[in-house]
């Protein structure tokens, strides 16, 4: 078995359900320190986040990751335990083996490798990784980089190990990510008896024509990069249960995946006109949880297309789709972004799995990325 599996499994192995851990960065930190990393610890609340360096020269590159999986659903319908990897028909099966404790393992190797061969190589690698991604995403990734803009840290290059690719290994780069922005939308009416609705104002009537138009709208044309930016209602909630009573109100949570053709402020205003339109009585909140950025060009991207082709024969697709990643964060700081991991076919779902194969292949690829980058 490969080093890379081994360390997958390892992984795999710690319940790291958001937001715990559960030892999965102690096995990290303390292979980084053996390696002669630096290693920061940078716990907020029940987060657990740490930051390793080597080298202290320009420039920069940092390795992005999460400890943290999501639930695992019924435990009944895995195959085998999902703590429990299981290597089955060239697959290793497990919660988070594909996303994404697979990618970290196949960094750590490649990390290791590469210093052990070239301790004094030019620039510096870093890893920065958290407990907090697939939860909130608030004590993670972003605080740590407020530490690291308080102290005016500069990271050049940046590669997120997020499962990237689709029909089959080496097909996808991400190299962005639309914003996101969430609303909860409360339309106020009256509560009443549903056999006299003259007495009474029925919020679920008022608001159909405004759900309606909002799901027709065309917000705009995406672009090269970007798909068009998409609405969608997430919950829609009324009534008291009673079959007989008109409800006071409704209550709609929505959101916009949307591109750069937009902002935030923009999607806004025009949501707001809408319900002005309709002459509504309602409370709204927003939250904003991700910009778009995007990494067009740059060495980053062509060292690693090239060695992706090197590897695999294929010629990776640059893309922004999917959801948000904590690229997203580091995209600020002004930092060439790239995800590459691993297939998503099974992330977030019953028996995930990985390719054994691609995991190995991804560890080389990442140790190439750093012989390439770092003379």
């Amino acid at each position: 078995m490969s080093n890379v599996i081994e360390l997958a499994q390892e992984l795999i192995s710690c319940p790291s359900i958001t937001p715990e851990d559960a030892g999965c960065q102690a096995i990290l930190t303390k292979r980084l320190a053996q390696a002669r990393f630096t290693i920061e610890q940078h716990p907020f609340g029940a987060v657990k986040n740490f930051w390793a360096r080597h080298g202290t020269a320009a420039p920069l590159l940092v390795f992005i990751g999460h400890t943290d999986v999501v639930p695992t659903g019924p435990l009944e319908k895995w195959s085998s335990p999902p703590f429990q990897p299981e290597i089955r028909n060239g697959y290793l099966y497990g919660r988070g083996s594909a996303d994404m404790k697979g990618s970290i393992a196949a960094m750590l190797i490649a990390c290791e490798t590469f210093v052990a061969k070239r301790p004094k190589h030019s620039g510096s690698i870093a890893w920065l990784i958290t407990s907090d991604e697939e939860g909130p995403s608030v004590d993670g990734t972003a605080k740590v980089v407020e530490v690291l803009k308080q102290r005016g840290e500069k990271i050049d290059w940046c590669v997120v190990g997020e499962p990237s690719c689709e029909a089959y290994f080496g097909d996808i780069v991400k190299v962005g990510r639309r914003g996101s922005l969430s609303g909860k939308l409360i339309v106020h009416g009256k509560q009443g008896h549903i056999a006299y609705p003259d007495l009474a104002v029925n919020p679920i009537h008022k608001a159909s024509p405004l759900i309606e138009d909002l799901v027709q709208t065309y917000w705009d044309n995406g672009n090269e990069f970007f798909p068009p930016t998409s609405f969608q209602i997430s919950n829609i909630h009324a009534g008291t249960g009673a079959g007989n009573v008109i409800p006071g109100d409704l209550e709609i949570q929505f959101n916009f995946r949307y591109s750069p053709a937009n902002t935030a402020q923009t999607l806004q205003s025009r949501v707001e006109k809408l319900l002005q339109k309709y002459r509504l009585q309602y409370t709204i909140t927003w939250h904003h949880s991700a910009q778009p950025f995007l990494t067009t060009q740059g060495i980053l991207i062509d060292k690693l297309k090239k060695i992706i082709h090197t590897e695999t024969g294929a010629t990776p697709q640059l893309t922004t789709h999917g959801g948000t990643s904590d690229g997203r964060f580091i995209a600020p700081l002004g930092a060439q972004i790239v995800e590459f991991g691993p297939r998503n076919n099974t992330i977030h779902q019953i028996d995930e799995c990985v390719a054994v194969e691609d995991l190995e292949r991804l560890a080389k690829v990442y140790r190439q990325l750093l012989e390439e980058l770092f003379i």
